[in-house]
C-alpha cells in the first residue's frame, strides 16, 4: 500500500493516523530522520528486524505495546481522543 501520507506532515507536531499502514510510515520516517537502520531500531527496542519490517510495512496484527514501546524510543506517543466531527 503506497504512503498517503503528505511528506510535509510527517514531522509536525501531531498527525493524524487511521490505519497501521499510516503507524508504519510514521515509525519509518521518524527511524530514518534519527538516522537509525531497522537494526539499530530492534536492538534499541530489544525486539526483532522482523518486527521492525512487519511495523513499517503496516502489519496490521502486528503487537500494540511494542508499538507503542518504540514509538516511545523514537520520541513519539499515541494520543487517543475523541474525533472532532464526534464532539459536541
Amino acid at each position: 500500500m503506497p504512503n498517503k501520507l503528505p511528506i510535509g506532515n510527517l514531522f509536525n507536531i501531531e498527525t493524524t493516523v487511521r490505519s497501521s499502514a499510516e503507524v508504519g510510515a510514521l515509525v519509518r520516517a521518524y527511524r530514518k530522520r534519527s538516522t537509525l537502520s531497522q537494526l539499530d531500531l530492534a536492538g534499541l527496542g530489544n525486539t526483532g528486524n522482523r518486527f521492525i519490517v512487519d511495523l513499517e510495512s503496516g502489519k496490521p496484527t502486528i503487537q500494540l505495546q511494542k508499538v507503542l514501546d518504540l514509538l516511545d524510543l523514537l520520541g513519539l506517543e499515541a494520543v487517543i481522543r475523541p474525533k472532532a466531527s464526534r464532539l459536541p
